[in-house]
């Protein structure tokens, strides 16, 4: 087996050269740098035209990664970004589908396997592997950067990664109100499985916001689940986004960055008054929650998600941050008190379709209607008198 052969069939590690780093520029905020330190000149042009089009500062991050772990690819087969083929695309493809994610190691002896179903929430654990909506993301990167460099008058003439002439000519005037039509994925795109999103139900969600040990963390985890806000928008918060008389903060929404409000639980808002109460209230301009042990500062995304996973050890579970949001809309959907457009308005979905996929039933929800299913008596056979009894115990038995 030769190189390429053995990357796509995960039996060889690709060389963890360059790095993505963060430069003191706005356009774009990242930078990729070769295994010698030098900026990857192409791939900085390319995210430059992200940062001018208005894409944030982590898409330029997320794009930025991904251009290293192909160039990464191209450093180790000698081939020159500008003279890349499908057949490079391919090995790529092949090697993220068959090798390890490092990301997925775990350390602890205690951890559960990578891809085994936890039997009290019914989730699966990450696999040990690339996610399919990794590579299609990886894909995209890839596509993105030689269509910019095309425009260009640069790069090779036609783009390494297949796309879809049907697909594009389906979903390129669509409209948000219509159904996503099916069509036929480009080659070398992954099939992505099409999962309902999966909600904490109520007694695990009682054992859960029981496993919080402190008023901050009780608070979040009330708003969270009442605001359907997402984690980094209701950790940015400061205190002037807090409408304690009309029950709503305002946070700045993913994508847009708009600043919207979103409601909040009376609930939710005497929680965040005991903590603010017990902690003090932050200067102007301050983010509302903070770290309790240690020198006071912000609280982290990564913080608030180790506060999960020290949950999650104890209660034998696997709950995300993202499972907040999903039982909000969930509870929202399902409550019989508000429609479907108010549901997407306070979630701040683009697509009512997005919001519609709240509305299918949970099998918690069916125990009691199964057991009572299953327990019922078999209905008694009835024959027509007509027949002798010799002769039907003869044909369907005693």
């Amino acid at each position: 087996m030769d190189v390429r052969d053995e990357l796509m069939e995960g039996q060889r590690v690709i060389p963890r050269l360059g790095r993505v780093v963060e430069v003191n520029r706005a356009h774009p905020p990242y930078a990729v740098l070769d295994p010698v330190g030098a900026e990857v000149e192409p791939v900085t042009a390319f995210l430059r035209d992200l940062a001018l089009g208005d894409s944030s500062p982590l898409t330029c991050r997320s794009y930025g990664y991904g251009m290293l772990r192909w160039f990464r690819l191209l450093w180790l087969l000698g081939t020159e970004w500008d003279r890349a083929t499908e057949s490079e695309v391919a090995v790529l493809t092949g090697w993220l589908r068959s090798a390890a994610n490092p990301q997925r190691q775990r350390h602890r002896a205690d951890a559960q396997v990578a891809g085994a179903v936890n039997l009290r929430t019914g989730k699966a654990s990450l696999g040990a592997g690339y996610a399919p909506r990794t590579i299609n993301h990886a894909l995209t990167v890839i596509s993105g950067f030689y269509e910019f460099h095309a425009h260009q008058g640069q790069g090779p003439v036609v783009n390494p990664v297949p796309h879809s002439s049907q697909r594009r000519r389906a979903l390129g005037h669509r409209s948000p109100l219509e159904p996503t039509p099916l069509v036929g994925r480009a080659r070398l795109r992954q099939r992505v499985p099409d999962r309902p999103p999966r909600s904490i139900p109520d007694r695990l969600w009682d054992e859960l916001f029981a496993a919080m040990n402190c008023d901050r963390d009780r608070a979040l985890l009330e708003i969270y689940v009442s605001s359907g806000a997402r984690a980094e928008e209701l950790l940015g918060i400061e205190v002037g986004d807090i409408d304690w008389s009309g029950q709503r903060i305002y946070v700045i929404t993913k994508g847009t960055r708009a600043r919207e409000a979103v409601p909040v639980s009376p609930q939710g808002l005497f929680r965040l008054a005991l903590y603010l109460d017990a902690a003090g209230t932050p200067a102007e301009g301050a983010p509302v929650w903070r770290t309790i042990r240690g020198p006071e500062r912000p609280l982290t995304y990564w913080a608030m998600r180790r506060v999960m996973q020290r949950a999650n050890t104890l209660l034998g579970t696997n709950w995300s941050l993202h499972d907040l949001r999903h039982t909000a809309a969930y509870r929202m959907a399902n409550s019989g008190k508000l429609t479907l457009p108010e549901v997407q308005t306070i979630m701040r979905h683009s697509d009512i379709h997005t919001t519609s996929r709240y509305l299918a039933v949970h099998i918690e929800e069916l125990f009691d209607k199964l057991t009572e299913h299953y327990s019922a008596p078999r209905p008694p056979r009835h024959y027509p008198a007509s027949y002798a009894t010799a002769d039907i115990e003869a044909v369907f038995g005693g």
